[in-house]
């Protein structure tokens, strides 16, 4: 159908949202890696301090191997107080942000050296090594939500691809430029893309094309490179079809 990647959500449960349901997403995009040959699988967004970074950094990679180059990690820092003192610890904001930024460094170490020493505030790793490497060079694209000003700027520092809201309280343009001022700080201004997303499924239950041209109509006009639709679950394939029919040929 045209479409660049598929992204899932990551959660044990959800907490909200009308029903706990949910696969373990990294197992479920390997199914897809051995049913897809050329469609990217990554998560929108993986809660960096729910796992530890060594074994998230060993799953993805997992994952580009058997996928041949075709993961893409979703960085975020959670927001399911639910889910993770069900499963782990709800930190406050501040930490929960810390913890993604040091995991996120450990991750990317364990990806580009043969053997890592790490002793961080939160997570600590001695002779860790992490082989085979992941296919994609120098790693997987990593893709970034959230909306506050310091997960803004970690996306400008370290994200392939930021993921922009116009439906949050923060206006896209001024979240477009915190990061992009960071971006330019670290002298990696051309190296970050954005998407847009359109609203989702539980605000619009049925299809709407119009809707979803809208929503492509604004991320156009912010700047964004690539577009986020999620469906609705009783029609995902038929949406899928429709939308690759009608609105993705117009953009």
């Amino acid at each position: 159908m045209g479409f660049w990647g598929f992204v899932m959500p990551d959660h044990y449960m959800w907490g909200r949202m009308g029903g706990d349901a949910t696969l373990e997403t990294w197992t479920a995009l390997a199914f897809l890696a051995a049913r897809t040959k050329k469609i990217k699988l990554g998560t929108l967004v993986t809660p960096i301090p729910f796992r530890p970074p060594g074994i998230l950094a060993k799953t993805v990679s997992t994952l580009d191997i058997i996928s041949n180059g075709r993961t893409v990690l979703g960085v975020g820092a959670g927001w399911s107080p639910t889910e993770f003192e069900g499963y782990s610890v709800w930190d406050p904001p501040k930490i929960r942000v810390e913890k993604t930024e040091e995991g996120l460094q450990l991750i990317l170490k364990l990806w580009h050296e043969p053997k890592v020493d790490f002793n961080g505030k939160y997570y600590h790793a001695k002779g860790a090594v992490l082989e085979p490497k992941t296919v994609q060079k120098p790693h997987p694209p990593l893709l970034f939500g959230g909306t506050g000003t310091r997960m803004l700027r970690m996306a400008g520092k370290y994200g392939d691809i930021c993921m922009i809201s116009p439906f949050g309280e923060r206006d896209p343009e001024e979240a477009k430029k915190i990061v992009l001022d960071e971006a330019r700080r670290h002298n990696r201004a051309t190296k970050v893309s954005f998407a847009g997303i359109a609203p989702l499924p539980q605000q619009n239950p049925k299809y709407d094309r119009r809707m979803y041209e809208d929503a492509v109509e604004k991320a156009v006009r912010l700047g964004c490179e690539y577009f986020v639709a999620p469906f609705p679950e009783g029609s995902y394939l038929d949406s899928m079809r429709s939308f690759a029919k009608a609105v993705m040929p117009e953009h």
